[in-house]
């Protein structure tokens, strides 16, 4: 990669981090800290700390606070190994928190609907976390200590952030009320599943296996029409006893809309199966 795509590509790395911050910090913002739903993390902590202090420290600040203690514990520990992309992703939300307390302060939730609130409050996160775990990034925090843990423990980190979460949310039913507590752990469930849902719709691509007799034109059209490439392979029908070809292929979903049409137009004959596919690693995709 020459210099200005290596910068190209740092830019636009470091765009989609920062709209995956800013997705966290909207949500995390006008919903979470409005309804005091403390659903883990960092964020967690610091509504439960700033109800425990009686707001005399808001959350925003709490949460800068604790991010940066943690950068630099960071640093000190993992060295190069930490990642500037989770720094950038850290500092940005720790800022831009305490910028909309100061810019945008709330008195109160937004609504009088304390589940529509919820829903805000777990899929603006939700997605804008996607997005950042996808590139390898996140806000820091709990992620942090995630990898502080694995660099010195062998303790299963996920089983325990896990754990560390649904104490917090555990706590909102002391803190705050029995309604607070109950939409905090209906948040905490919804937030553990639809991560992963986001993720996977990201990086979705089409996985083809074609079987014909004559590849040679679906291979030229998947090559030079869709620029993506393709393995084929000797087959034999069972039923028939001919000789067949089984071509694999992988490609986006608008690519797959284009190859379907076309290969039901030149070998109606050709037999298709399009399987949902989102972890693909080598050339083209994920390395």
């Amino acid at each position: 990669m020459d210099s200005h795509n290596k910068i190209k590509h740092i830019l636009k790395e470091y765009a989609f981090i920062t709209v995956g911050v800013l997705l966290v910090v909207f949500g995390v913002y006008f919903f979470k800290f409005t309804n005091n739903f403390s659903i883990g993390g960092v964020t967690g902590i610091a509504i439960l700390l700033s109800s425990i202090t009686k707001g005399s420290i808001s959350s925003g600040t709490i949460v800068l606070i604790i991010n940066s203690i943690l950068l630099v514990i960071g640093y000190l520990i993992l060295g190069k190994s930490f990642g500037n992309r989770t720094a950038y992703g850290s500092i940005l939300m720790s800022l831009s928190l305490r910028l909309l307390e100061e810019v945008i302060p709330l008195e109160g939730p937004l609504t009088t609907e304390p589940l529509l609130e919820l829903a805000f409050a777990v899929i603006l996160p939700s997605v804008g976390a996607a997005i950042l775990f996808n590139i390898g990034a996140s806000t820091g925090g709990t992620d942090i200590i995630a990898l502080l843990l694995k660099k010195y423990t062998s303790i299963d980190i996920g089983r325990s952030l896990l754990i560390t979460d649904f104490i917090l949310t555990v706590a909102t039913f002391f803190v705050f009320n029995i309604q607070t507590g109950l939409l905090s752990i209906l948040g905490l469930f919804l937030k553990s599943t639809l991560v992963d849902s986001v993720i996977e719709n990201l990086n979705l691509n089409k996985y083809f296996t074609i079987i014909c007799e004559n590849p040679k034109p679906i291979c030229e059209f998947i090559l030079k029409k869709l620029h993506r490439s393709a393995t084929v392979y000797n087959a034999k029908g069972a039923f028939t006893d001919k000789d067949k070809k089984i071509i694999l292929t992988v490609m986006n979903r608008a690519q797959a809309v284009h190859l379907r049409k076309y290969i039901k137009q030149i070998d109606p004959e050709a037999f298709i199966l399009i399987t949902n596919t989102s972890e693909i690693i080598g050339c083209g995709f994920r390395q």
